[in-house]
C-alpha cells in the first residue's frame, strides 16, 4: 500500500515539474537560509563554552564615577586588583589580569637561525601580556608545554600556526626568540609551550602570550604595586570556588575599594565602581562597549533570528499556498477513487504523505545547499563556523521535525477537506474554491511580502548609513594618507632619518610621526581642569603625542591661536593644542579665550601646568558611533628616539604604487632585517565598521533570497490563477479583449496585494531601522527616498514576475482555451 502511494506521490510530481520544482526548491532555500542563520547564532552565544571551569570564571569590570554620575565604564582594572582580590576573598580560587599589546597594531617576532646570522622576521597580531595563573584559570589544548609554561619571566606560549610558521615540523620548545614591542619594548623570550586553538570561540582570541615578567611592563607595574585606583588597563578575571555565588563576592566589592582605593580616588578626583560578569556571558553583554576583542550584538543576533524566522515563514507558506491551490485540480481524482471503493482515511493519508515527501525532499537539499554555502556566509559574517552531524544533530533534528511539520500542514488541506466530499458533486464539477480558502490565500501572498518590503527598506537604510559614515568629512585629511607602523627599537630610532628621505620624494606633501593615529584605539587620557577648579571637577580627555609635522600632515583645521612650531622650543614644554569640545566642557567661554590659558593635571602629588597655544576644529578620532569628546595634542622633541609608533604620509599622487615601493626602498636601507608594511588612514578608519558591513552583506544576502522565494510563490500563484481562469480568457479574447487587457486583469489582483503589503510594511520598517540607527551618535535620515525605492522594487519584481504566466495566458489560442474546458 505504501509503495502505491510512493508511486501515485511521485507521478503527481512528475506531471506538475514546475509546481513541484518550486514547491521543493522555495522550502529547501528557506531551510538552508534559516540553518545558516542558527549556525551563527550557536557560533555567537557559545563563546568561551569550552573552557573547563567557564562557569566559575567572571571578569572583573569598572565603572568610573564623576560627580556623583557613571561617566564609563569598561572590562579594564589597575594590575594589583588580580592577585588583591584572591588574598582578600576566601571564595576568590585563583585570579589572573590580562593585557593586550595596546600601543602594537603587528608585533614584530625575530628568530636568529644560527646559519649565517639568518635571521627570521615577521609580523604577528593578537599577542598579549599575562601571568603565570592564566594557563590554570583558562583551558587551553597544550602540544607542547603546559600549564604552567609562564612561571618563569621572559617566557612565551605560541599557537601551533606560528611555531609551523617559525620551526616547521621540528619542536619549538626552549628556543628563544626577539619580541618587539610599543607596548612592552624588545626583548627575547624562550618558547615554554605551544597550544592548538579550540575550534569552539572565545572572546580572548590570543595568538601569543608572553609573561608580564622580564619586560618594560613588570617595571611599570612595580613603580606602583599598591595602586588600585589608576592605570586601568589590565582584563582581570576571577575563578570562583565551586559553589559560590557571584552577587555575594559583587556585593562586597565596594568595601574592597573603600579599604585600597579610597585615598588615591579621592586624589584623583573620581570614583569608582566595580562589577563582576560571569565568562559566558562577556562576548554577548551589554554592560561593556569594548573587550579583550570586540564584543557582539544581541540586537544584530535579533535582527538576524527575525530574518531566519521570517524567511522560513515566506518558504513555508508558499509551500502551504501552492500545496492547496494545486490540490483543487485533483478534485476529480478524488471523485473517482471514492466511487472505485476508497476510503477516507487511506486519501488522507495519501495527501500527507505527498505533501511530507516533498517537504523531506525540500530538507534534503537544504542540507546540501547549507554546505555549499557556507564558506561564503563565513565570509560574509567573518566567523569560522564549521557544520557537522555529531556536534549539529539537535539543530539538525529541530529541522527536520519543521519540515516534516510544514509537510502536514501543507497536506491537511486537500487530506481533510478534499477527502471529504460527496463523489457525485465532484465528478459534477461543482467544488470550487470557498470564500475562506481564497481570502488566507490573499492574506499570506500579502505577510510575505509584508516580510520582503521590511527587509528591503533595511537594506536600503543600513546601505544608506554605511555609505554616510565611507562619506562623512571627519574633520582631517583621510585620503592617499599612508600609515607606515614603527614595530620595532630600530625602526622607532631611524624614523627621523625616514621621514627626511621620504619628504623629499615629490610625491609627498607632508609626513609626521604620531604616537596614534584617528581610527585605532588610543589608551592615552589625563584629567584637566582650570584655574579655580580642583581633580575632582577635572574633563577626562584623550591625549596623543605628535611631532611638530604631525598635525599640518594630518590636516586638522585651526580655529584659534596656532599649531606646534619649532620657530618656538617652548612648545615641547607642556604645551597643547586641543579640540573645541575640550574648550566647551572645561567652561571657557570661546576657542579663542582659551588661548594662552593654563590647565592642570595633578599625578602622584605633584600639579603639572599646560599651556593651551592653539585650538583646532572637532574632529573625529572614534567611529562614528561614539560622541566627540575632549581631545589633545603634546609635541614630542625628534630626538627622543622612540617616541613615536607610526609614521604618517600625505601623498597626492595618481600613482600610489610608485610611491609604496619609494618607501619600501628607503625602509629597507634603514631597517633591512624588518618587513615593511603599511596601510591607510580610509580604510583603517573604515575597519571601526566591521560589524555593520557584515550585517548590511547578510541582510542584503537574506532579503535576496527572500524576495527569491516571495517570487516563487507568486509565480506559482499567477500560474494557477491563469490556469484556473483558462475558459474566461478565452471568452473574453472572443469577445474582442486585447491582450494587454487579460494582462491587467491577471496582474491587476495580485499587484493590490503587493501594495497592501508595501504600505503594512513601511512603518513596521521605520521604526525597527530607526532603533537600529540610535547605535550612532552620528547618522543619516530614513528619508522618503527609501520608501519610494523600496516601492519600486517590490512593484516592479512582483509585475515581472506575474507577467510572465499573464503574458503566457493573454497569447494563448482561445478556441484551445475552450476546447480544454
Amino acid at each position: 500500500m505504501f509503495k502505491n502511494y510512493f508511486k501515485i506521490a511521485w507521478r503527481s510530481m512528475m506531471k506538475n515539474k514546475t509546481f513541484s520544482f518550486i514547491n521543493v526548491f522555495g522550502l529547501s532555500s528557506g531551510l538552508a537560509c534559516c540553518m545558516l542563520i542558527a549556525l551563527y547564532i550557536n557560533n555567537e552565544t557559545s563563546y568561551d563554552t569550552y573552557h573547563r571551569d567557564a562557569g566559575n570564571i567572571y571578569q572583573l569590570g569598572t565603572t568610573f564615577v564623576l560627580g556623583g554620575t557613571e561617566k564609563e565604564t569598561m572590562p579594564n582594572t589597575p594590575a594589583p586588583m588580580a592577585e588583591g582580590m584572591r588574598r582578600e576573598f576566601p571564595e576568590v580560587e585563583a585570579s589572573t589580569h590580562l593585557l593586550g599589546l595596546f600601543a602594537d597594531d603587528k608585533t614584530l617576532l625575530q628568530y636568529n637561525t644560527g646559519s649565517d646570522a639568518e635571521v627570521k622576521s615577521f609580523y604577528e597580531t593578537k599577542g598579549f601580556l599575562t601571568d603565570s595563573s592564566f594557563f590554570r584559570v583558562f583551558s587551553y589544548r597544550f602540544i607542547e608545554g603546559g600549564v604552567n609554561s609562564l612561571d618563569h619571566p621572559n617566557t612565551v606560549v605560541i599557537n601551533e600556526e606560528i611555531a609551523k610558521k617559525m620551526f616547521g615540523n621540528g619542536s619549538a620548545i626552549n628556543k628563544v626568540i626577539r619580541i618587539n614591542s610599543s607596548t612592552n619594548g624588545a626583548y627575547d623570550y624562550t618558547i615554554t609551550g605551544v597550544f592548538r586553538p579550540s575550534s569552539k570561540p572565545s572572546h580572548i582570541d590570543g595568538r601569543f602570550f608572553m609573561s608580564i615578567g622580564g619586560g618594560d611592563m613588570e617595571q611599570y607595574i612595580k613603580r606602583r604595586p599598591n595602586d588600585y585606583a589608576t592605570n586601568n588597563m589590565f582584563y582581570t578575571y576571577l575563578k570562583l570556588k565551586p559553589g559560590s555565588d557571584y552577587k555575594k563576592l559583587e556585593s562586597k566589592l565596594p568595601s574592597f575599594l573603600e579599604k585600597y582605593a579610597k585615598r588615591d580616588l579621592q586624589a584623583m578626583g573620581f570614583d569608582k565602581q566595580q562589577f563582576l560578569i560571569p565568562l559566558k556571558e562577556i562576548h554577548l553583554s551589554k554592560q561593556v562597549k569594548n573587550n579583550v576583542t570586540p564584543p557582539g550584538s544581541r540586537s544584530y543576533l535579533y535582527i538576524l533570528a527575525s530574518i531566519a524566522l521570517f524567511t522560513l515563514l515566506i518558504a513555508c507558506i508558499n509551500f502551504m499556498n501552492l500545496s492547496t491551490a494545486r490540490s483543487s485540480k485533483r478534485s476529480s481524482e478524488v471523485g473517482v477513487r471514492k466511487v472505485l471503493g476508497a476510503m477516507r482515511g487511506g486519501l488522507i493519508r495519501q495527501f500527507l504523505g505527498e505533501s511530507v515527501l516533498l517537504a523531506l525532499i525540500a530538507f534534503v537539499l537544504a542540507i546540501f545547499l547549507m554546505y555549499i554555502l557556507l564558506p561564503f556566509f563565513n565570509e560574509a559574517s567573518g566567523r569560522n563556523i564549521i557544520f557537522s552531524f555529531a556536534q549539529n544533530w539537535l539543530m539538525v533534528t529541530g529541522f527536520l521535525i519543521m519540515a516534516i511539520v510544514a509537510g502536514l500542514i501543507a497536506g491537511s488541506y486537500p487530506a481533510f477537506y478534499l477527502s471529504s466530499f460527496v463523489p457525485v458533486k465532484v465528478l459534477k464539477g461543482k467544488l470550487a474554491n470557498t470564500l475562506a480558502v481564497v481570502s488566507l490565500r490573499k492574506f499570506l501572498v500579502v505577510f510575505q511580502f509584508v516580510i520582503s518590503v521590511i527587509l528591503i527598506i533595511s537594506s536600503v537604510v543600513i546601505a544608506s548609513q554605511m555609505q554616510y559614515m565611507r562619506n562623512k568629512d571627519l574633520g582631517f585629511t583621510k585620503d592617499q594618507q599612508l600609515i607606515i607602523p614603527l614595530r620595532s627599537e630600530a625602526a622607532k630610532k631611524a624614523a627621523k632619518s625616514l621621514k627626511n628621505e621620504l619628504k623629499s620624494i615629490p610625491d609627498v606633501v607632508s609626513a609626521g610621526a604620531t604616537m596614534y593615529y584617528p581610527g585605532i584605539f588610543n589608551p592615552s587620557d589625563n584629567l584637566y581642569y582650570k584655574d579655580g577648579q580642583s581633580m575632582h571637577e577635572g574633563i577626562r580627555t584623550r591625549m596623543n603625542h605628535v611631532d611638530f609635522d604631525l598635525l599640518p600632515t594630518l590636516g586638522v583645521k585651526i580655529v584659534a591661536g596656532r599649531l606646534f612650531s619649532r620657530a618656538f622650543p617652548s612648545d615641547t614644554a607642556l604645551r597643547i593644542v586641543v579640540n573645541e569640545a575640550l574648550v566647551k566642557e572645561i567652561g571657557f567661554p570661546s576657542s579663542e579665550k582659551a588661548v594662552g590659558q593654563n590647565i592642570h593635571f595633578d599625578w602622584q602629588g605633584q600639579k603639572y601646568d599646560f599651556g593651551i597655544i592653539g585650538v583646532v576644529k572637532d574632529f573625529h578620532y572614534e567611529s562614528l558611533h561614539l560622541p566627540i569628546t575632549p581631545f589633545a595634542f603634546q609635541v614630542v622633541a625628534q630626538n627622543s628616539g622612540t617616541a613615536f609608533n607610526y609614521l604618517l604620509v600625505h601623498a597626492n599622487t595618481t600613482n600610489m604604487n610608485n610611491l609604496i615601493q619609494s618607501a619600501r626602498n628607503e625602509w629597507h636601507k634603514l631597517n633591512p632585517d624588518e618587513p615593511f608594511e603599511y596601510s591607510f588612514l580610509d580604510t583603517d578608519f573604515l575597519k571601526n565598521y566591521e560589524s555593520e558591513k557584515r550585517l548590511s552583506s547578510l541582510v542584503s544576502y537574506f532579503t535576496i533570497i527572500a524576495i527569491l522565494i516571495s517570487c516563487l510563490g507568486l509565480f506559482g500563484l499567477a500560474a494557477f490563477s491563469a490556469e484556473q481562469r483558462t475558459k474566461e480568457i478565452g471568452v473574453r479574447k472572443v469577445l474582442g479583449a486585447s491582450a494587454g487587457s487579460i494582462v491587467g486583469l491577471l496582474s491587476k489582483e495580485f499587484l493590490k496585494l503587493v501594495l497592501i503589503a508595501f504600505v503594512i510594511a513601511s512603518p513596521v520598517a521605520w521604526w525597527v531601522m530607526n532603533k537600529w540607527l540610535q547605535d550612532f551618535a552620528y547618522r543619516t535620515s530614513i528619508s522618503w527616498t527609501a520608501f519610494v525605492i523600496t516601492a519600486t522594487i517590490a512593484l516592479v519584481i512582483a509585475m515581472l514576475t506575474i507577467s510572465f504566466q499573464a503574458v503566457k495566458a493573454a497569447i494563448a489560442n482561445p478556441v484551445k482555451s475552450l476546447r480544454t474546458e
